[in-house]
């Protein structure tokens, strides 16, 4: 069992940078492939990044995925943040260290918002 709790959300305007913090209870973290996915209204969950060498497209370049297994936490650096970066961020562990798809993901946190104005 693993409990994902995130944090570091916020309002911040175009241009900026946010990192979000994602706290993983348990003492197996290191064996689960971690994931940050979002949502915004209206549309479909996508994946932002999985393991630190997988990013979506709209996020390359912009987006750092990191993960410190002593601490059992994942953080995603986000820079040059756009507005269409608002959604609701998720992070997810999966026992699958190839997949992108979300519901290979068996473990989620509560999600923490992002808003981006312009």
């Amino acid at each position: 069992q693993v409990q994902l709790v995130e944090s570091g959300g916020g309002l911040v305007q175009a241009g900026d940078s946010l990192r979000l913090s994602c706290a993983a209870s348990g003492r197996t973290f290191s064996t689960y492939a971690m994931g940050w996915f979002r949502q915004a209204p209206g549309k479909e969950r996508e994946i932002v990044a999985r393991n630190g060498w997988y990013y979506g497209d709209s996020v390359k370049g912009r987006f750092t995925m990191s993960r410190d297994n002593t601490k059992n936490t994942v953080y995603l650096q986000m820079n040059n943040l756009k507005p269409e970066d608002t959604a609701v961020y998720y992070c997810a562990a999966s026992l699958d260290w190839l997949t992108v798809k979300a519901n290979d993901y068996i473990y989620w946190g509560q999600g923490t918002q992002v808003t981006v104005s312009s």
